[in-house]
Parts: structure tokens; C-alpha cells; sequence
């Protein structure tokens, strides 16, 4: 018995079984600190599997994420960030030692939560099953429980605003292996292990609250609640593929361990030796988020659990890493080029090939049609209205509204200000600064599209400027790109790196710039290494850059997450995490999955998504939690108010 399908088989049927049941709801209300509790009654059927076999007397707890701080990579379990046991004694089911109510699946791995729950506004909802008999010997035939076995399944937000509709698609989940892969990697942002999951949206951070609940969205879209198979594209976006065979393949990596006797089974000491990093994971649901949170290292033991009797088939024997890409094509995607993140959680794609922008929503879809909001497009901001500023290549720049609208065109000219105009970032006053690439200057556009530099500033080594970034101090990096310089500006257009800016350092060709929270900048080119520069000008990635052993490739696009770690696009094909400190994040060979095609730029979002877009390929690729939730838009990192030292909240979390 590969995989035991719920009764409820279609989305149609699940919904019209959630309205004929009356369930009652909460609504959603992020950032307020006023709302308690309250009852919900809800009845949802679920079964847990261990692969092949279902997990007899396995005990279901229902949690709530944190809405006091944040779960993640490197992050300490405390109260702040431990999730909410939501079940109560009402559901008639008995408390652990802990005095966390929970249900218990019976010897067909079945189980029923039929009661009320504590339900607090917006909050975000998982399933997570401890323990269980997986009845190796045949269902109905008692073994032993293996407490090694535990499991996660995404619920959603337990509100959805609408009377009687308490999760109002939700009344069957399945528990697998495939479940666990998608919530650890959705919520590999956001998680410590699995009980302490969240982010401070009851603080009054609507962005942090944002990035979770697009996490949750992201996993429930990876895999089939009532199933528990992978989703093959996502729902509402049969344009966005999923990585089926990865996703089966780590799923089956999980079994060797759920299917076993227990932690001294072979396949649960081979997972846990090898997702071990600051603690061994001692279940499998903690191996699941440690293995998302580090998806480059120790493949090639892991991938040796996966064989051809494994229960999720087709399956991988042979992956570079474990990082799970999703495709998107269409839309108007054509020739993609530049790429950013509003606060939303929205991709906005600059198309050189269809002269369009497509706008993804944090959903999967397609906010901007099937072609894309006409406008000529090169390279594009957000600011922090939302609207987005976009390059044309052809001396002009053009501000569009959140909804796709012309709100203005900002003209240049041949020889003079936006003669080609390349790279562009906004700064803390919502000042547009753009890279002129043919007239070798940088062009200031107030937020209403006044022109405020005249021909552009110019001298400093500006030389064919590619790469654009602004710091805390309101400084202007500039990457220049025949000259393998940086230049660094003053908001009033002074030099401030000298006659011929900033060299060496590993510097080759630069192409685009990021900017951390200590006011360093981060330059990619087109060499074997990344650069960075102190905001004083002292290069710290040392004379020849980091990773000039390879691992960077043709670096073309650079961003950075909440962390301050470099996320670097590689031209010939991989995506590669660098830390602060210079150490690599990503493998030897860096992630490579989600279709990857002449990789341009990339950006990292609010649920800590790597979001890459593919020149030749003509898509965007989502790498799924490889970085740290990080403040969207880019220029929301910036206050109006400019430090000294350059320092700001740019790579940090909201």
C-alpha cells in the first residue's frame, strides 16, 4: 500500500463539504495586539502515513506558528518563538505530559479532530503526528512505535474572514513524507525545529506577518492536502512547475527513517548524522528542516536512502542538491532580465523580449496577464509605494502604479541624462538613482520624476555603470563595468572613492551591486568571484574576491537575504549563498535546480524565497527557502534619515 487517498478527491468536493458543515471562523487581522482567542469548532479527517504503511497510534497535535518572534536557521528555541498547541480538552481527547491536547490515528492511520480550538486572529495553521506503530509487518499487526517518526502538514491561516468557514477548503489532510518536505521547506525561514515555527507579527510587523503567511501559501501549494502527492504545478498556475521527482526523492530519503524500528535503524542514523548542525535532529520532521535549511551538503549520503522500492516514485539517484526550484514560464516572461520584490511578496519581471512586466503574485499567478503590463523593460524598483520604475534602454524611464498603470515617463536623450539607461535603485527620500551606461554617468530622478542632475553626475572612474545600490548614508555604488571599478557617490552626486573609484579586489566586470545592513556592498561580476567593500572602502572579501575557486561562475546578479548572506546567479547555471563572513551556504556546486537557463538576477523575498530570473530560458525560477526572510521592498530598508556610518535596515528580517 504505496499511498492511501482521502475520501474527499477534488477541491470542489472539499469545499462543498466545508459549507455543508457550517464551520465557524475567526477573521484575519495582522498587527494588532488586542485580539484573543476564541473558540472555532472544526472537523477535519486526516490519515498518517510512514510511506507504505500507515502509522497506527501516532498522536496529532494541531499548532499555531509564533506571532512573537522568529523560528529559524541558527535561532535558539524560546517561548518567543514556540508554536501554539490549539487543541483543548473540548475535542475529548487526552493531554501529553506537556499538557498539549493531540488525537490519535487508529490502526488504518485515520484520525478525527471534531471539537473547538483556540483560534487567535490570523494566526497560521500546521498539523505535526509524533510517534506511531508503522506496522511493518502488515497493518494490523502490532509492532513497535517508532518515536523517530514524526511528520508536518500545512493548514493555513485558521481565519479566513467569512462566517462559518473555519478553514474553509480544509476537511481531510494527509500526513506523509511529501507533506513534511513541503512545510520544512516552506517554512524553512521561519522554523527552529518543529515546535518552534513563527515570526512577531503581533508586534504590529504587517511585512513579517506577510512573509509567513506566504510561506504557508507556498507549501500548501507544493503538494496535494488531501492526497499528499506532490502537486505536479501549482493550483492556479498551471505555468508554474514543481520539482516532483526532488520532492519524492527527499520524501523518500524521510521513509527509510519513518518506515524503521527507530533512531538505531540504519536509515534513521544515516539522516540524522547527515542534516546534523548545530544539534542531531533526533525525528524526522527536525531532519526535514535542518536538510531544507542546509539543501547543498551531504547529498550524496542521503540520496543513497532512495531506491527503487522506495513508496514516491519517480524518484532522483543522482542529484547535484537537494533545493527545490519551481518554473514559471508565460506570462509575458521573454528575454528576463531585471527582477524585485514589493512589499506584498509580489515578483515584478522586466521582459527585454516582449517589452513587458510580469507581475507574480505571492499566490503562483499572474497578476499582470497573460502578456504582461506593456512598457519597454530592461532593468526595475519598487518603491516604496509600490509602484515600479522601470529602464527602457532607450532614454527613458517609466514609473508604473501596483496595478500595471503609466503614472509617468521620465524622457532623456541621445548624449545627454538617461542616454541608455541601465540599473536603477530607490533611496530613502524615494529618489530614483539610474546607471547611464552610454553616457558613462548616474542620473538623479525625484519620486515625481523630475530630473534633478542635470546630464547625469559624472568622473569618479564612471565607466559604462552597470550595477546600481544606495546605503544607509544615502551613498550611491556604481559598478563599472569596462573599468572593473565601483564608484561611490554622495546623494549629492560629490565622488567620494577617489579619481578612479575602488579596483582590485576580484573585481571583474561588474554587473550588479547589493548593498547589507553595515552599509558594505556586495559586487557581482563576471568573473570566478564575488567582491565586497567596506562602506570606507576597504575591499573584505580580500585581493581576490570570494570563491575564486570556481564555486561562482560568470556571477551576473546578487542580492541579500535577512542575514546579510550574498545570494549570487550564476550566469552558466547555479545559485550560490554566501555568508557574511565569506563562508559558502550552498555546496560545493551551488543549488541548480527550478530550471535554471543563463541565470541574470535574482532577489530574495519575505518567506526568505530566492526569486532568479533566466535570460535564455525566458522564466523565473523560485528556489523555495534557501535564504533568510528579508525587508521588501528593497528601499523599505532605508530610512529617510541617513546614518553616518551607512548602516540601515537593508538585509535584515522585517
Amino acid at each position: 500500500m504505496r499511498n492511501r487517498c482521502l475520501s474527499f478527491s477534488s477541491v470542489a468536493s472539499v469545499l462543498s463539504v466545508a459549507f455543508a458543515l457550517g464551520l465557524s471562523g475567526c477573521s484575519a487581522n495582522f498587527g494588532t495586539t488586542s485580539d484573543t482567542a476564541t473558540q472555532t469548532a472544526v472537523h477535519i479527517h486526516g490519515i498518517v502515513h510512514g510511506g507504505q504503511q500507515p502509522l497506527s497510534g501516532a498522536q496529532v497535535y494541531m499548532y499555531a506558528a509564533s506571532t512573537f518572534g522568529y523560528g529559524g536557521n541558527g535561532i535558539a528555541p524560546s517561548s518567543t518563538n514556540a508554536s501554539t498547541s490549539l487543541l483543548t480538552a473540548a475535542t475529548g481527547n487526552p493531554a501529553d505530559g506537556n499538557g498539549n491536547f493531540y488525537v490519535t490515528t487508529d490502526a488504518a492511520g485515520n484520525f478525527d479532530i471534531n471539537g473547538a480550538f483556540a483560534c487567535s486572529p490570523g494566526t497560521e495553521v500546521y498539523l505535526y503526528s509524533a510517534g506511531g506503530d508503522p506496522q511493518l509487518a502488515g497493518i494490523g499487526v502490532a509492532g513497535a512505535s517508532n518515536p523517530a517518526a514524526t511528520l508536518l502538514a500545512l493548514v493555513g491561516n485558521c481565519a479566513s474572514g467569512t462566517p462559518g468557514a473555519a478553514f474553509p477548503t480544509v476537511t481531510s489532510v494527509a500526513m506523509n513524507e511529501v507533506s513534511t518536505v513541503a512545510a520544512a521547506y516552506a517554512l524553512a525561514g521561519f522554523a527552529t525545529d518543529p515546535l518552534h515555527i513563527g515570526a512577531p507579527t503581533a508586534s504590529g510587523d504587517t511585512l513579517a506577518g506577510t512573509g509567513l503567511t506566504n510561506a504557508f501559501t507556498t507549501g500548501l501549494n507544493l503538494v496535494n492536502q488531501v492526497t499528499g502527492l506532490p502537486n505536479p504545478t501549482f493550483p492556479l498556475n498551471s505555468n508554474a512547475v514543481v520539482p516532483v521527482t526532488t520532492i519524492n526523492t527527499v520524501a523518500d530519503v524521510l521513509a527509510a527513517c519513518v518506515n524503521s524500528n527507530g533512531v538505531s535503524s540504519s536509515g534513521c542514523s544515516t539522516l540524522f548524522a547527515n542534516t546534523t548542525y548545530a544539534t542531531t535532529p533526533t525525528d524526522t520532521a527536525a531532519a526535514a528542516i535542518n536538510l531544507a535549511q542546509n539543501a547543498g551538503t551531504n547529498i550524496n549520503f542521503l540520496v543513497q536512502l532512495a531506491n527503487n522500492a522506495s513508496p514516491f516514485q519517480p524518484f532522483n539517484s543522482s542529484l547535484i542538491d537537494f533545493s527545490l526550484g519551481i518554473n514559471y514560464t508565460g506570462g509575458g516572461l521573454s528575454f528576463s532580465n531585471g527582477i524585485a520584490i514589493d512589499g506584498s511578496g509580489n515578483v515584478w519581471v522586466a521582459n527585454s523580449g516582449t517589452l513587458s512586466v510580469t507581475k507574480i503574485s505571492s499566490t503562483g499567478t499572474y497578476l499582470s496577464g497573460a502578456t504582461g503590463y506593456p512598457t519597454a523593460a530592461g532593468n526595475i524598483a519598487i518603491d516604496t509605494s509600490g509602484n515600479a520604475w522601470v529602464t527602457s534602454g532607450n532614454f527613458s524611464v517609466t514609473k508604473l502604479s501596483g496595478t500595471g498603470t503609466v503614472l509617468s515617463v521620465v524622457n532623456g536623450s541621445s548624449g545627454g541624462a538617461l542616454d541608455e539607461p541601465q540599473s536603477l535603485a530607490i533611496d530613502g527620500s524615494g529618489n530614483v538613482w539610474v546607471n547611464d551606461f552610454e553616457n558613462n554617468s548616474v542620473t538623479e530622478i525625484s519620486s515625481t520624476g523630475v530630473i534633478l542632475s542635470g546630464n547625469g553626475y559624472t568622473g569618479g572612474g564612471l565607466n559604462e555603470p552597470d550595477g546600481i545600490a544606495i546605503d544607509g548614508a544615502g551613498n550611491v555604488w556604481s559598478g563599472n563595468f569596462t573599468a572593473n571599478s565601483v564608484t561611490k557617490l554622495s546623494n549629492a552626486g560629490t565622488i567620494l572613492s577617489g579619481a578612479n573609484g575602488y579596483t582590485g579586489g576580484g573585481l571583474t566586470t561588474p554587473e550588479q551591486i547589493a548593498v547589507d545592513g553595515s552599509g558594505n556592498a556586495w559586487i557581482a561580476g563576471g568573473g570566478f568571484s564575488v567582491a565586497e567593500i567596506s562602506n570606507t572602502g576597504t575591499f573584505l572579501s580580500g585581493s581576490t574576491g570570494y570563491f575564486a575557486d570556481g564555486t561562482v561562475n560568470e556571477a551576473s546578479g546578487i542580492a541579500i537575504d535577512g542575514a546579510g548572506n550574498a545570494w549570487v546567479a550564476n550566469t552558466f547555471g547555479s545559485v550560490v549563498g554566501i555568508s557574511s563572513t565569506g563562508d559558502t551556504l550552498s555546496g560545493f556546486s551551488g543549488y541548480t535546480s527550478g530550471g535554471l537557463n543563463g541565470p541574470m538576477q535574482i532577489a530574495i523575498d519575505g518567506s526568505g524565497n530566492a526569486w532568479i530570473t533566466n535570460f535564455q530560458g525566458s522564466s523565473v525560477t523560485e528556489m523555495i527557502g534557501i535564504g533568510v526572510p528579508v525587508i521588501t521592498p528593497i528601499a523599505a530598508g532605508l530610512s529617510a534619515f541617513p546614518t553616518p556610518d551607512g548602516s540601515s535596515r537593508l538585509g535584515t528580517r522585517p
